[in-house]
């Protein structure tokens, strides 16, 4: 995370709405100099609302439905963090967050889309809403699978008989009539006909739905909903196995609890998309009410502002001139009918059929071609004489992150090989986790100190990685973390994002050691070309630590976490990771490994943790230094989702060729041993009759573990199976 230009100016965008995506995608192609952007999101990627019908009947994978915004971000330079907003402090210019510290801007905007979750009794329990998209998404999934295998009826009700409504409906009718399944499903509906459209294009709705067997009850007054039924005043229960809320669009409820200037909920802005009384924030999309100009809620309004907003938040960090908007009257309302079938309504005319379809599909795919279709990151290649040897390093892969960007095994150890042997109070020195000391009093002390080049831009995630990652070397010895130092360099950047980075990662760096039961004491900061974050830890332990030396012909080698972290930051680099894929990979990079530690460190006899030399290379240390051999049962070693295909494909870290030059793996291959991880799970190497308490023990703490190979008598071998 090279940053030539020092940061002066946060932009913090708040949700990944359909015109933040876009601004991501603007921005990525003209970054403006000395502005540090963050995204805040939920999740790794936002869905698009103009393809959730098509997905829910069925047409559509999960995977078009969904912008990655890992990717956008990537391209954008922006730091993506995943948590959730639950409220502003105008004064500091902070966003407040549900999960981690308040996040400063000096501009922010907010797109957050709206809610469909209706103030019913019984809803909250009972009934899902059709907003957020993504949750309402996963739960149709899950409902449509239990009743394709006939573990629930295939009864729906949808509350709310506008266009959002009954396009669901019928959405929700053709797939359960695609598995076999013959649907029950009703619209309810408070007024006394289908509202949102005019008559001809209600008429073909009302066939459509028809056709498809969907009731439509009118005047309906929803009381409360109950497990298998919706109760409406003076008629029939509508049996209901799932229920959706859909009966028009509410505001977040953490946005009524703010001061911001509001009507009904929704964020007031002005003509430039600015909130009102505010110069340094904006909201757009559903959540905002245009005071100017107000519209119905739709997505088309989100997409047309994006460019405004994006000029707007570049004058509003530079102190330019602001551009007005007035959105259109009039639009192109595009309504799935179920099947591949559209109509399409403006001026009150309507057309339908395949035709429509085929329009709105191809219109939809474009949307998300445009978000999707991001340049790969190049790097300005040098001119004139070249010295030898620069343009084959200039060809390579780029310099990986993380433990990617490590010095190979083999060029390590010539250059420890001329240190000191270890003598008097030093038990152990180079070679494993930790270097060994005696203490006075009894009881030995371990000393390990390790950093990170940045794999990601967010320095308070990067900073719980690196503190697991350091504190991996004090429970790979069986040891408790005592204390622990910092060692920063932050990117060069005015003294108030300093301040603002200094206390994120001081937080979180507190955060992790106290949990992990020692102490923060103190550290070194400077500032560089790029984040790097360091740690020096050390931990005590009564008896003997363990170290790499000690595993006996028979044990078997477990492991607490998967490989091919490596493999997946790579791609992420050149933007061709998916972003739920990096997301669950950095989140377990951030996971403790003190709950492992304290199970294996009962009985293991031999213990590492497997981070820059792979897999390979540090069971072949347990090896080497056991006068072992190993076989590796590789159908048993757990991956990270996406790695496998990701390695198929070619994509692999700048360290991954030192590693497998350096490994003796003597029959078979997997590309995979030899990806070096970074927070890496723990490798220990324990007796087979201790196997089913060690399993037992960690899975009742909630850890996982793998066993992956056995070791027996030889030389320093591995043999894959």
């Amino acid at each position: 995370m090279l940053n030539a230009v020092p940061y002066t100016r946060d932009l913090v965008l708040v949700g990944g709405g359909h015109a933040h995506a876009l601004v991501l995608k603007a921005w990525g192609m003209n970054p403006m100099p000395g502005a540090r952007l963050t995204v805040i999101n939920p999740g790794p990627t936002a869905p698009y609302t103009g393809m959730l019908p098509g997905h829910v009947a069925g047409h559509y994978g999960r995977d078009d439905l969904e912008i990655d915004l890992v990717r956008l971000c990537r391209h954008a330079g922006a730091r993506l963090i995943l948590d959730k907003a639950v409220g502003f402090d105008r004064a500091r210019r902070e966003v407040l967050m549900a999960a981690r510290g308040p996040v400063a801007y000096d501009v922010a905007s907010i797109d957050v889309g709206i809610t469909a979750e209706m103030d019913l009794p019984g809803f909250a329990e009972h009934a899902i809403g059709a907003k957020p998209l993504d949750i309402y998404a996963a739960q149709w999934r899950g409902f449509r699978e239990k009743a394709a295998q006939g573990a629930v009826e295939g009864t729906v009700a949808v509350i709310g008989g506008g266009v959002a409504g009954c396009e669901l409906a019928m959405a929700m009718a053709f797939a359960l009539t695609q598995e076999g399944i013959r649907p029950v499903i009703t619209v309810i509906e408070a007024g006394p006909q289908i509202s949102g459209v005019g008559e001809r294009a209600r008429r073909r709705i009302l066939e459509a739905m028809s056709g498809l067997g969907i009731d439509l009850r009118t005047n309906a007054r929803v009381l409360e909903i109950c497990a298998g039924h919706v109760v409406i005043e003076a008629q029939e229960n509508v049996a209901a196995a799932l229920t959706v809320g859909a009966a028009g669009a509410f505001a977040h409820r953490w946005i009524a609890a703010t001061d911001l200037p509001q009507r009904d909920g929704f964020i007031e802005v002005g003509a430039d998309l600015g909130v009102a009384g505010d110069d340094a924030l904006f909201a757009v999309g559903d959540c905002a009410f245009l005071s100017h100009a107000p519209r119905p809620k739709a997505g088309v309004f989100a997409v047309r502002a994006a460019p405004i907003l994006h000029h707007n938040l570049r004058a509003a960090l530079s102190g330019g001139k602001r551009k007005t908007w007035q959105p259109q009257k009039s639009y192109l309302k595009l309504i799935s009918l179920g099947g591949k079938s559209a109509m399409g309504e403006k001026f009150g005319l309507t057309l339908s059929g395949p035709l429509m379809w085929r329009w709105k599909d191809r219109i939809d795919r474009a949307f998300l071609d445009r978000l999707s279709d991001l340049k790969p990151m190049t790097t300005p290649q040098p001119e004139g004489v070249l010295a030898g040897g620069l343009s084959e390093m200039l060809a390579a892969k780029p310099l990986c992150g993380g433990c990617g960007a490590k010095v190979g095994r083999g060029v390590l150890s010539g250059a420890i090989d001329g240190l000191d042997m270890p003598g008097g109070d030093v038990v152990t020195g180079a070679g494993d986790d930790a270097a060994v000391l005696r203490l006075p009093g009894g009881g030995f002390q371990v000393i390990s100190t390790d950093h990170l080049r940045a794999v990601i831009d967010d320095p308070a995630q990067m900073t719980r990685i690196a503190a697991v990652h350091a504190l991996g070397d004090i429970w790979a010895m069986g040891a408790q973390p005592q204390v622990a130092l910092i060692s920063l360099v932050l990117p060069q950047m005015s003294a108030d994002l300093q301040a603002r980075t200094l206390a994120e990662i001081t937080q979180v760096a507190r955060e992790v050691v106290t949990a992990a039961g020692a102490q923060l004491v103190g550290g070194h900061t400077t500032m560089g070309a790029e984040l790097t974050i360091g740690f020096t830890v050390t931990g005590t332990r009564d008896s003997r630590p363990l170290t790499v030396d000690g595993a006996q012909s028979g044990d078997l080698l477990i492991l607490t976490r998967p490989i091919g972290s490596g493999v997946i930051l790579a791609a992420d680099m050149t933007g061709a990771a998916d972003g739920r894929d990096v997301a669950a990979a950095l989140a377990i990079m951030g996971q403790p490994q003190a709950k492992e530690a304290a199970v294996l460190a009962e009985v293991a006899h031999a213990m590492t943790d497997v981070t820059g030399f792979g897999m390979a290379g540090h069971v072949q240390a347990i090896c080497t230094a056991s006068s072992l051999d190993a076989e590796i049962w590789v159908d048993k070693i757990p991956i990270y989702a996406g790695a496998r295909e990701l390695s198929q494909n070619g994509v692999s870290s700048s360290l991954m060729p030192s590693n497998r030059a350096d490994a003796r793996v003597e029959r078979g291959d997997e590309p995979l041993l030899y990806d070096p991880q970074t927070a890496g799970g723990l490798l220990a190497a324990i007796p087979e009759g201790a196997r089913a308490k060690v399993l037992e023990k960690l899975g009742a703490q909630g850890c996982e573990g793998h066993v992956i190979g056995r070791l027996r008598t030889g030389t320093g071998r591995i043999t894959l199976s």
